[in-house]
């Protein structure tokens, strides 16, 4: 019972004390987002002036910064100064157009006008109610994104953050398929035999992370071996399935990747479509760098087979120019990834409208959301497919015009096959030719093609990256940024070609010497 004999409490506030407690005044901001949209366009404008990585040491950063924050206000020419002096000279310049590292992720222009909206309006659709336009709209953007990656009105799908949060919701939604009910029942106090989920051994590591998440582990992860051209075996994937049901194990999904992050390679995903479809098991197919190029009819020879998938994720923020973060999770069984999520307190439950209403909370871990759909509508108007299929076609074009430089000298060669716009490359002096797989070549060729990646690193007018394949220290070079023209390219060719031309004038160190 509330004790209503006490004196009442004053809440009336001096009109004073109410003076500085509002936001940003509407022309302050709109003064001062003048200034910020100048400095964004200057940027974009000037970009190659900037070291692609900037020539900083870990730590250096953070100690340019005071150590305590402000109490008082400070005015916006002094933040300006700051984000001059201290932010962008020492940010890796994903912009840049000699970025060409890991998978490219540029901001286009209409997707950073669309970020400013959405900022400004504030959404949060994680129910119809709290933001119906965003909802609706996603609903649309994901219908238009699936039309244009020609798969069936079969799928459905949300907007997530990443393709790992998407490939978790995925698995999440296999487990639920294979009937463990396991967002009810939970997997620890059951005896459910070990849970499988089969990948290449290219495949990308969100998939066992997806796996560390849900209580399937690591261990539940069966990596299978990848061929020459590093795509699943699929007679060894056959052969694992039928070996983990002889001991009473139990697997519940495949995982095939069409455009794998070490060499792009492509799983023959029509062939273990079949495999899945007999034995039951949850098919995701995780395009999410090389998906965009399905947007392209003509283009779509790699992806046969991926509309009898379960579910499919596809990155927009990779290679359709979209500001982070963006990935599409399209499913043709919607109904399980809301199994695997779906909760409704009453204090969620929309009791005003008579329609049915779509509550995209329902199909992911996060209750809250941030609205991605209106950046990638704004997009898909400013540039039309046809913008983006050309786009994509030029990156497609120049990886093909460096793999064939590449192929034409004889001190280089290629490691993987380019069936989109990334090449997995080496320097191999011709006169090691025949001795690659001496130990002490091995070696020597790692450290070198380090040590010239690093050289053309340091030169901050390209980006490179590297990987393994086949134990190999590789250098990659992948081609996805909205800005890169040919002459990016050629470049990185001839930064390269002069950085090993350094090595082999210093020839004291030749594998064998000692």
């Amino acid at each position: 019972m509330i004790d209503r004999s006490a004196a009442p409490v004053e809440t009336a506030l001096d009109p004073e004390q109410l003076v500085g407690l509002e936001d940003m005044d509407p022309e302050a901001f709109r003064a001062a987002a003048h200034r910020v949209v100048d400095r964004i366009a200057d940027y974009l404008a000037d970009v190659e002036a900037f070291a692609v990585l900037p020539p900083v040491e870990p730590g250096s950063i953070a100690a340019a910064f005071p150590p305590s924050p402000p109490d008082a206000p400070e005015p916006l020419d002094a933040i300006l100064a700051d984000v001059d002096r201290l932010v962008i000279p020492n940010a890796t310049h994903w912009q840049h157009p000699g970025f060409l590292a890991y998978f490219g992720t540029t901001a286009s222009g209409p997707g950073m006008l669309g970020e400013f909206l959405t900022a400004g309006l504030g959404q949060n659709p994680m129910l119809w109610r709290t933001s119906p336009i965003g909802t609706e709209l996603e609903t649309v953007v994901v219908d238009w994104l699936r039309q244009a990656l020609g798969l069936p009105d079969a799928f459905g799908g949300l907007l997530t953050d990443t393709a790992s949060t998407s490939t978790l919701i995925a698995l999440a939604a296999a487990r639920e398929a294979a009937g463990l009910d396991a967002s009810a029942e939970g997997l620890a106090a059951r005896e459910l035999g070990q849970l499988r989920v089969y990948c290449s051994s290219e495949a990308h590591s969100s998939i066992e992370k997806a796996c560390m998440t849900l209580g399937i582990g690591r261990a539940g992860v069966v990596k299978i071996p990848a061929n020459e051209r590093y795509e699943m075996d699929v007679a060894a994937l056959e052969r694992a399935i039928g070996e983990d049901r002889e001991h009473g194990r139990r697997p519940i999904a495949i995982v095939a990747t069409i455009g794998t992050t070490s060499s792009t390679s492509v799983d023959p995903v029509d062939a273990i479509a079949y495999v899945a479809a007999r034995e039951d098991l949850w098919l995701h197919v995780d395009s999410a760098y090389a998906g965009a190029v399905a947007i392209l009819p003509e283009r779509r020879g790699p992806f046969a087979g991926w509309e009898r998938a379960d579910s499919i994720v596809v990155n927009p923020h990779k290679w359709l120019f979209t500001p982070l973060d963006a990935s599409l999770l399209l499913s043709r069984r919607m109904d399980r990834p809301q199994a695997a999520f779906s909760l409704r307190p009453e204090y969620l439950r929309t009791l005003d409208r008579e329609a049915p209403v779509l509550d995209y909370s329902e199909f992911q871990p996060q209750l809250g959301r941030r609205m991605r759909a209106l950046k990638l509508w704004m997009q898909l108007r400013w540039f039309g497919l046809d913008g983006l299929r050309r786009r994509i076609a030029r990156h497609l074009d120049q990886a093909q015009r460096f793999a064939a430089a590449v192929d034409a000298d004889p001190d280089w060669e290629r490691l993987a096959p380019v069936p989109f716009s990334t090449v997995c490359f080496r320097y191999r002096p011709r006169r090691l030719a025949g001795r690659e797989e001496e130990p002490d070549v091995r070696a020597w060729l790692d450290e070198v093609n380090a040590r010239l990646m690093d050289a053309v690193n340091r030169t901050g007018r390209v980006f490179l990256s590297h990987t393994r394949l086949r134990d190999r220290f590789t250098i990659r070079l992948a081609i996805g940024n909205l800005r890169t023209q040919p002459r990016h390219v050629d470049l990185a060719w001839d930064l390269l070609r002069s950085a090993a031309a350094d090595v082999d004038d210093d020839r004291t160190k030749e594998p064998g010497d000692g």
